[in-house]
């Protein structure tokens, strides 16, 4: 399978020559430390480098006998991650070869709890689910939102909460409290995911109300949203608070005009572990997942990339999701 991904010396060059990447923040090339200036957001340093220093935690035997017998003796979890994922979630480091971030960060704590090593298998978001529905992975940690009818085939096990945002130029001067606030915007989102489901809902609102629908664009890479923000060819780019937050503290160049839940209105989105309906793992990735809330690991994790704000208390499963589709 080909993995495709820019490398990360092309893309902060990319990003440089708007200065999306030197306004607000200061790199250390020898340590790969980007430390924003305003000490907000992504926090007061964060580490691009292959040396990532993980947070580890000591393995419970009690919590590892919860594993299938046949992946306690194989001794690892195959775990899936999208390449289309950004900083801080999930990423490549500055070798361009080395995958870092919040996302791997939990799933390594829970391979720490179960006793077994995680093996990251980069692919693209809709082949996360080929790999689940394959028995090729044994779970996915890559900012799933639990929804409803992905419940008809797979199993969660929450870990943070799940809140989209929508990142304008900064100055822009405008802030989304609501489907109206988009009408006649043009707004650029990812495709097959669950903000562009929510902002295809809003553009039908606004149409059944008489307003002008959402013009919605499309990019294949992070890179060209943040390109098209600055270049004004869009007027905001809807996607992962975590991803929004990490690029407006490190940047400078944008802010956020409106979060949201990624369930959308009347519920709290969770992210979650994803693996195979009735693979026997939810059970563990949950135990695991409750035991590193409880010992603080899972608060450092959070803390080092800028994510304390989407901690949750306890890891769920199978809790109400994302509502289905009308067709």
């Amino acid at each position: 399978m080909s993995l495709r991904h820019r490398p990360v010396a092309v893309a902060l060059a990319a990003l440089s020559a708007l200065g999306l990447l030197t306004a607000c923040g200061a790199s250390d090339a020898a340590d790969d430390i980007v430390t924003p200036k305003d000490g907000k957001g992504a926090g007061a340093a964060i580490n691009l480098g292959p040396d990532q220093q993980r947070v580890h935690t000591a393995k419970v035997d009690a919590l590892a006998a919860k594993l299938p017998e046949a992946v306690r003796k194989r001794g690892t979890l195959t775990l899936g991650v999208s390449t289309g994922s950004a900083p801080p979630l999930a990423f490549y480091a500055t070798d361009d070869r080395t995958l870092i971030g919040a996302e791997l960060d939990l799933a390594t704590l829970v391979a720490d709890t179960l006793g077994v090593k995680p093996e990251f298998s980069p692919v693209s978001w809709e082949n996360l689910f080929v790999g689940l529905d394959s028995g090729k992975f044994d779970g996915v940690f890559s900012n799933v939102t639990v929804t409803e009818e992905r419940k008809d085939k797979y199993d969660f096990a929450t870990y943070r909460l799940d809140d989209l945002a929508f990142e304008a130029k900064k100055g822009a001067g405008w802030k989304v409290a609501g489907p109206a606030d988009v009408a006649g915007r043009t707004i650029a989102v990812s495709s097959g995911t669950n903000q562009e489901k929510i902002l295809v809902d809003w553009s039908r609102q606004n149409e059944k109300a008489g307003r002008k629908p959402v013009d919605i664009k499309y990019f294949q890479n992070q890179t060209d949203y943040y390109l098209a923000l600055q270049s004004g060819r869009i007027d905001a780019y809807l996607g992962p608070n975590p991803t929004s937050a990490y690029h407006v503290a490190s940047a400078g160049q944008t802010e956020v005009v409106g979060r949201f839940s990624g369930a959308g209105a009347g519920l709290q989105g969770k992210i979650a572990a994803t693996t195979k309906k009735g693979s026997g793992l939810v059970e563990a990735y949950a135990a695991a997942l409750n035991h590193v809330i409880e010992n603080g690991t899972y608060a450092q994790v959070l803390k080092r990339w800028g994510l304390s704000t989407e901690a949750v208390t306890s890891s769920e499963i199978n809790p109400p999701g994302l509502p289905r589709t009308k067709n």
